[in-house]
């Protein structure tokens, strides 16, 4: 997993070399461990056949991408449609969150990108070759070029924000965004400017108070501070070894939403709220909805973990 401190970027990855995935591996031949699959006891199996998705009579926006279609499916179609690639698997809960609000952006591009679904425990020589190391992991091919993308879930203004990035890449026209001045915000936060995107997010919302997109992007500042110059593997453990450490806790919760662990991050504060009382009981429901903030009124994880603070509360 990459670290949780860093925010998703968009640039030509030019060490990777996809010739090498320009005709499949012989049958006979073992494919080699990946990293992103090492451990969990799954083989190379023999793949399907690409299946696309889409509305009838339309084009088609979701692809299933295996060893034996990626030249045709991904490398030759990125000439003229840019492929992004989603690497999950079964077991991978992250993926659950991230993998519907592709499909959802796919299916609302009308053909101007395709979604490709990469399952990593299908294909190790796939997940090897792009250096997949987490997952979920999001990369695009444009023109037979791989484009970096991110890995981990992310609000879906910001996944939007990477497509929209990708389209440009290939030549494509992008509509313009319908508030610029979330636009500039954004492009404050995913560069790292945290005091700008604070001030920009504000403005937004001093002139628009439910704009949704605008308190995620403000929670996101705020989430990145607290967690700016921590060590996350150091404070995981001191969480585990303390779960009745409230800064410990909350900080935790913090790394695990950057991680792509927000359901873990969730149950974790949950959970305190159901230990603590008072005005530490208060601060940790607070600090939750903060979380949820990050992710936006449409999570489908934010619901359940709503349900389940609810319960803890009454």
């Amino acid at each position: 997993m990459s670290d949780p401190r860093t925010t998703p970027s968009i640039f030509t990855r030019g060490a990777v070399d996809l010739s090498a995935l320009r005709s499949p591996a012989p049958a006979s031949s073992a494919a080699p461990s990946s990293p992103a699959t090492a451990g969990n006891g799954a083989g190379p199996s023999a793949a399907p056949p690409a299946a696309p998705v889409g509305a009838p009579g339309g084009p088609e926006t979701i692809i299933e991408v295996n060893e034996a279609n990626f030249q045709s499916a991904v490398l030759e179609r990125s000439l003229t449609t840019p492929v992004i690639l989603d690497f999950w698997a079964d077991w991978c809960e992250p993926c659950k969150q991230l993998s519907p609000v592709l499909e959802r952006l796919a299916a609302a591009g009308g053909g101007s990108w395709v979604l490709g679904k990469v399952d990593v425990d299908a294909n190790p020589r796939l997940a090897q070759a792009l250096r997949v190391q987490g997952i979920p992991m999001v990369v695009a091919v444009v023109g037979g070029q791989l484009v970096e993308g991110f890995t981990g879930v992310l609000p879906e203004h910001q996944v939007k924000q990477y497509v929209d990035a990708v389209l440009k890449a290939g030549g494509i026209e992008v509509a313009v965004p319908e508030d610029p001045r979330l636009d500039a915000a954004d492009d404050a936060l995913m560069t790292g400017d945290l005091d700008a995107a604070e001030a920009a997010y504000r403005k937004i919302l001093a002139e628009s108070p439910t704009d949704a997109a605008a308190e995620s992007g403000l929670a996101q500042v705020d989430l990145y501070r607290r967690i700016s110059g921590v060590d996350p593997t150091a404070v995981l453990a001191k969480a585990a070894a303390d779960p009745d450490d409230l800064d410990a806790q909350r900080l935790a919760a913090d790394i695990e939403v950057l991680s792509g662990q927000a359901p873990e991050a969730y149950s974790r504060l949950v959970g305190l709220v159901k230990r603590t009382s008072g005005e530490e009981r208060d601060a940790v429901r607070k600090h939750l909805l903060s979380l949820f903030s990050v992710a936006g009124p449409d999570d489908p994880a934010v619901a359940g973990a709503r349900r389940a603070l609810a319960s803890a509360l009454f």
